[in-house]
């Protein structure tokens, strides 16, 4: 009867006991007031998954093979996995831990025996229990540390797909940006190895001097210099996406031209504090600073002396000869474990967990600044980029016609080579210059769409990827 008493207090006790350390807070988040560059609204770009955004559907179906295939998701997938398993570890802390053991001498000799217990020198079978008393809250704490570990590891997974899209298509785009320029370095090339043939007649005729075609000669070959480097530029940047597929290096596959590519005429940013719940890399950390500060709460707890219901059940025997009728034994009871000479060393430990603590908040903190900025930079880079391609494009107009009036002049002898090469050195210039900056527009785009937490979300629409093939390059 007293020992039933003892285990509905200790039961009482366990149901209500009090956790230690402080409660997560979630920090205060940022207003809702608009983005510098952008009036308020609460459309954001963010809310679209990413093929939405992104129309080529050979970028599309790249970005799918992507997610199917990338080492590096493929690692953050089985880290999700792992701290999925440690948080069933930790849950298992809550229930009774039992064991089994037993004991079959074959000889023996000597020995001590004590009346109701078996020894070393009996043959017995016995089950041990276990149940610690969850006073202080160290298991529900560390309990809510192992879920905040978790869903940190979710996090870092939703980062990874967002990062991956974002590289995909910044790669891509910039693939198709060297392909534009090879054209235009082709176009140029041809151009300049025309004018090379009609400086040398020229030059057979006595109308223009070595000089003026030594010159055309330079021109041709700078052009023939930059085509190589182009080509290499290219090929480099298959290997990296290669890469980022997950495959080894190889030719891809290319899809709608960069001139052709499609731009969002607006890009809502949404509000400021729906970075707090979009952009993982915030969730991560704040998952981060819920964990460390169960952890205190924890090491606060193994401060204090731990309480175990623990008990034993088992039957036992002298002699082989009466195994099969033997004694029986048991014990039932609290017991209680705490620190001694470790208590300073745990006060030590605590110290250490706040310190982290403070490390966390400050990480995260600085990790919602750094989310404002790269919205900033992303938001004016798509607004100067736009305002930068319209200038650029009524450039490579002008230098078009101007280089169109250096021919004819420079044919009827009304113009110096030098007028030619002038215009055109400064349209082939004008003309790489747009593509630079076509490609640097429509990775600000997704750069932005990066940097609002965008397109992970889900992470693909139907069916999986089907692999690239060589065939497939064209």
């Amino acid at each position: 009867m007293r020992t039933k008493l003892i285990c509905i207090v200790l039961l009482i006790l366990m149901l209500v006991g009090c956790k230690m350390g402080p409660n997560y807070m979630r920090q205060e988040k940022p207003g809702d007031e608009a983005w510098r560059l952008s009036s308020g609204t609460s459309e954001s770009i963010a809310n679209l998954p990413w093929w939405e955004v992104l129309h080529d559907e050979q970028l599309q179906r790249l970005i799918r093979i992507a997610l199917e295939e990338n080492k590096d998701l493929k690692r953050a997938v089985a880290s999700v996995e792992e701290y999925e398993a440690r948080a069933l570890i930790a849950k298992m802390d809550f229930a009774p831990q039992l064991s089994l053991s037993g004991n079959l001498p074959v000889a023996k000799e000597g020995g001590v025996s004590f009346p109701g217990f078996p020894t070393p020198f009996n043959a017995y079978a016995q089950g041990s229990f276990s149940w610690e008393l969850d006073l202080w809250g160290r298991i529900r704490r560390s309990n809510e540390a192992a879920l905040g570990d978790l869903l940190a590891q979710e996090a870092n997974r939703r980062a990874v797909v967002l990062q991956l899209i974002s590289s995909v298509a910044q790669s891509y785009m910039e693939l198709r940006a060297l392909d534009w320029q090879i054209e235009i370095t082709t176009r140029t090339l041809k151009a300049w190895e025309e004018s090379v043939r009609i400086s040398q007649l020229r030059f057979q005729h006595g109308d223009i001097s070595k000089l003026d075609l030594n010159q055309f000669e330079a021109e041709r070959a700078n052009a023939t210099a930059q085509l190589v480097d182009l080509e290499q530029q290219v090929v480099q940047k298959e290997n990296q996406l290669s890469v980022l597929l997950g495959h080894r290096p190889m030719s891809i596959p290319r899809g709608v031209s960069l001139a052709d590519q499609i731009i969002p005429p607006t890009v809502p940013p949404g509000l400021p504090s729906d970075l707090l719940q979009r952009r993982p890399d915030i969730v991560q950390v704040e998952q981060q600073l819920a964990a460390v500060t169960a952890r205190i709460g924890a090491a606060k707890a193994d401060r204090f002396p731990r309480v175990s219901l623990t008990g034993i059940l088992g039957v036992a025997s002298p002699h082989l000869s009466r195994v099969v009728n033997p004694g029986q034994f048991a014990e039932l009871g609290p017991s209680l474990a705490g620190p001694l000479f470790n208590a300073q060393i745990l006060g030590f430990q605590q110290r250490a967990v706040e310190a982290q603590a403070r490390q966390a908040l400050a990480q995260y903190q600085q990790t919602i600044l750094s989310a404002f900025q790269d919205v900033e930079n992303a938001l004016i880079a798509v607004q100067k980029s736009r305002e930068k391609r319209d200038a650029q494009e009524q450039q490579v107009v002008a230098l078009q016609s101007a280089l169109g009036f250096a021919g004819q002049r420079y044919q009827v002898g009304r113009a110096s080579y030098l007028d030619v090469l002038t215009a055109q050195r400064s349209l082939f210039t004008a003309q790489l210059s747009l593509t630079d900056t076509r490609r640097a527009q429509l990775v600000s785009v997704v750069q932005l769409y990066k940097a609002l937490g965008g397109g992970w979300s889900p992470e693909t629409s139907s069916g999986p990827a089907r692999p690239i093939t060589v065939s497939d390059a064209k």
